[in-house]
């Protein structure tokens, strides 16, 4: 197999992933970056791979409402029409042969002008900070356009249907705390889709209840803990596609230091989350392999049993993507809507997919206390499994 353009095994000599329990896909927040998640949904695709559960936070639970959604069969169609609606040139194209001018002139059309078919500029905030818009419209864009593509390319028949679990976190704008709105226990609409999005003060917060709630990576923009904290846990394999990357090079000028800061603040802990996960579960591994062995007079006695329930014998493989840099990014790249941005982007999480797909790091030996397997994958190496 050819590493530099791995091609899938057939059906037939595919790891059995079904083997390892649910599919799980977790989607990071990062606006145009989220082009990327859709080449690693084609991927899995194309590998007959469907999720059971999508997990999302901003662009995340955006790209996930489209998976849950729609039926397998639509899912690809309607997330490339999504991302055909937002894409956005302004000038960039007649600038293109200025080296740098067209990416800033395609950030400041899209700061004055909104995305088309995602957000609009709020004129009355654009003129004044200090204007009373009301809780309820207090960003400097609407996201109105948002709502009716996606009235147009998310069938909510099918997100509660139950074919495929969906979550989307958002952060409540009066207690400061993470809420997940969950499709297993509640009914979803566009609402908390559009509110896990809602990131301040470019979008105003979306009122569910009574509460109004803003983008959920404020708090937490890598929503992994969803899955590891989810009651009853089950086995699986975990996807976690990461468009922010928690290592890199020390900056050397002002420009590169506002790339790094970004890349470190919506990373978003995700790494001691893992290590603090990865402890829990062989802990739990651990109770329950010492609870197998107590003698059947003592396993018996009730409060034993209370703290054998502890234990849990689980066990969730974890892959992280983690996306690369494409050349000439900066840190403007998550509101680089343009089309062959979205392109590029959408083409390397395709191959990066595919590759881990070919290498399949989950069918290597672990260790029978393992309840938390990682297997760290960025585009460059083969994966490392921790």
């Amino acid at each position: 197999m050819d590493a530099a353009n791995p091609r899938l095994a057939p059906a037939g000599e595919r790891p059995p992933l079904r083997n390892l329990g649910q599919v799980v896909l977790v989607l990071q927040g990062g606006g145009a970056l989220g082009a990327y998640q859709v080449g690693v949904y084609r991927a899995l695709h194309e590998a007959g791979i469907e999720p059971d559960w999508v997990i999302g936070t901003s662009i995340g639970a955006i790209n996930g409402s489209l998976i849950a959604g729609n039926p397998p069969e639509r899912r690809l169609e309607r997330l490339s029409a999504f991302w055909r609606r937002i894409a956005h040139t302004g000038i960039r194209g007649r600038l293109s042969g200025w080296p740098g001018l067209g990416a800033i002139s395609a950030h400041w059309a899209t700061l004055m002008g909104g995305v088309p078919g995602f957000f609009a500029p709020n004129p009355l905030a654009l003129a004044n900070p200090h204007w009373p818009l009301g809780p309820d419209a207090a960003g400097y864009y609407t996201t109105a356009p948002l709502r009716e593509t996606l009235r147009d390319l998310v069938d909510l028949a099918v997100v509660q249907g139950g074919a495929c679990r969906l979550t989307v976190g958002a952060a409540s704008v009066r207690t400061g705390r993470m809420r997940y709105f969950d499709s297993r226990d509640e009914v979803l609409d566009l609402d908390h889709v559009i509110a896990s999005g809602a990131l301040p003060p470019a979008f105003p917060p979306v009122r569910i209840g009574d509460d109004l709630y803003w983008d959920g990576g404020i708090l937490s923009n890598t929503p992994v803990e969803a899955v590891f904290d989810d009651n009853p846990r089950r086995d699986g394999i975990v996807f976690a596609v990461h468009m922010w990357n928690p290592s890199g090079p020390a900056p050397e000028t002002l420009w590169e230091v506002v790339n790094r800061q970004k890349d470190l603040q919506y990373a978003s802990r995700a790494h001691s989350q893992i290590a603090r996960q990865r402890q829990m579960h062989r802990l739990r591994h651990v109770i329950a392999e010492l609870a197998r062995r107590l003698p059947d007079g003592v396993a018996a006695d009730p409060e034993v049993k209370a703290l054998a329930a502890y234990g849990c014998l689980t066990r969730m493989h974890v892959v992280r993507l983690l996306a690369p840099r494409l050349e000439a990014e900066n840190h403007l790249r998550d509101i680089d809507f343009s089309p062959a941005g979205i392109r590029a982007r959408e083409e390397a999480g395709y191959r990066h997919a595919r590759r881990i797909l070919a290498q399949a790091p989950w069918t290597r030996p672990v260790d029978d206390l393992d309840g938390f397997v990682l297997h760290e994958a960025d585009a460059d190496h083969a994966a490392v499994t921790w």
